[in-house]
């Protein structure tokens, strides 16, 4: 993350999410000495402004200045978090989706609330949150708070999911830093097969018995985490091997942390998947905030 510049990008919308995003995302750049992009485009479908509909322009001066009152409340709360941030806004009539992830390939993070103000209830995460996730161009906050209400955790350890992809070391050099950063410790958690045990079906009674493979995969997650526990000394590391499903152990370990990391696509992914199905599973229910990491562009 060290080779981005230095602004945090936030998608807001007057909703109670993107609330939690610009509180979570200020006190990050104000602790890091980050600016802070505050973003709102106006829901402009089906209005022909200028094209003849009756009242269009009324409508759509209305929408203006509602989208400018978000905006500057949005502002308002940041500056509450840190009145020393340098704070920009801007109200556009872009689609949200293409906005955001365009303006992430030169951001250091964009930060987005669960829902958004036009999800349905029971929503478990937004279109344009899903959208950005998948396609952005740098790390994605999605700022979800203890079982997905109320206010956003701020103790417990990072948690990092590790399988050994070049997704997975990605987020491992993000989990550190923010373990770092916010003086956690780190939780590196190695799920080393995705099978299900107790199914007829499954094919975990045609692999090797778990203590024949434990010390291989005890010897992986330590020489996966080597380097930066050299690099970054000050955080404390908790190693958790287990036999389960990625999702499962991850969504347990999200109900005591302060933030949960992990890469954008797994081992097991398929050539060309976007977001992988552990990834999808965090965004979707865990119980703190998710940022999911993509390996760095060659």
């Amino acid at each position: 993350m060290t080779d981005r510049n230095r602004t945090v990008l936030v998608g807001v919308d007057g909703s109670e999410g993107a609330s939690d995003a610009v509180r979570w995302a200020a006190q990050l750049a104000a602790g890091r000495d980050f600016d802070l992009e505050l973003v709102h485009c106006l829901q402009i479908t089906g209005l022909a402004y200028g094209g003849g509909l009756a009242g269009g322009a009324v409508l759509f001066e209305g929408m203006q200045q509602d989208g400018e009152r978000i905006a500057g409340e949005a502002r308002e709360l940041a500056l509450s978090v840190d009145s020393s941030l340098e704070v920009r806004t801007e109200v556009l009539t872009d689609s949200a989706q293409a906005l955001l992830i365009d303006r992430s390939k030169k951001a250091r993070m964009v930060v987005l609330g669960r829902t958004g103000i036009g999800g349905f209830t029971g929503m478990l995460v937004g279109a344009t949150t899903a959208a950005v996730v998948s396609h952005a161009g740098c790390p994605v906050a999605v700022v979800r708070g203890r079982h997905g209400d109320g206010p956003v955790p701020q103790d417990g350890p990072v948690v990092v999911g590790v399988d050994g992809s070049p997704n997975s070391e990605a987020a491992i050099a993000a989990a550190f830093e923010e373990a770092s950063f916010r003086k956690a410790p780190l939780v590196a958690v190695h799920a080393w097969a995705d099978v299900v045990y107790d199914s007829a079906e499954g094919t975990a009674r045609l692999m090797p018995q778990w203590e024949t493979l434990q010390p291989t995969e005890e010897r992986l997650l330590a020489q996966r985490l080597a380097g930066w526990q050299e690099k970054y000394p000050d955080v404390e590391v908790r190693r958790k091997l287990v036999r389960d499903r990625p999702r499962h152990v991850l969504l347990a370990e999200s109900d005591r942390a302060q933030l949960l990391v992990v890469g954008s696509r797994g081992r097991g992914g398929f050539a060309g998947m976007l977001l992988g199905s552990t990834s999808q599973a965090m965004v979707h229910h865990s119980a703190c905030p998710v940022l999911v990491v993509r390996e760095p562009k060659r």
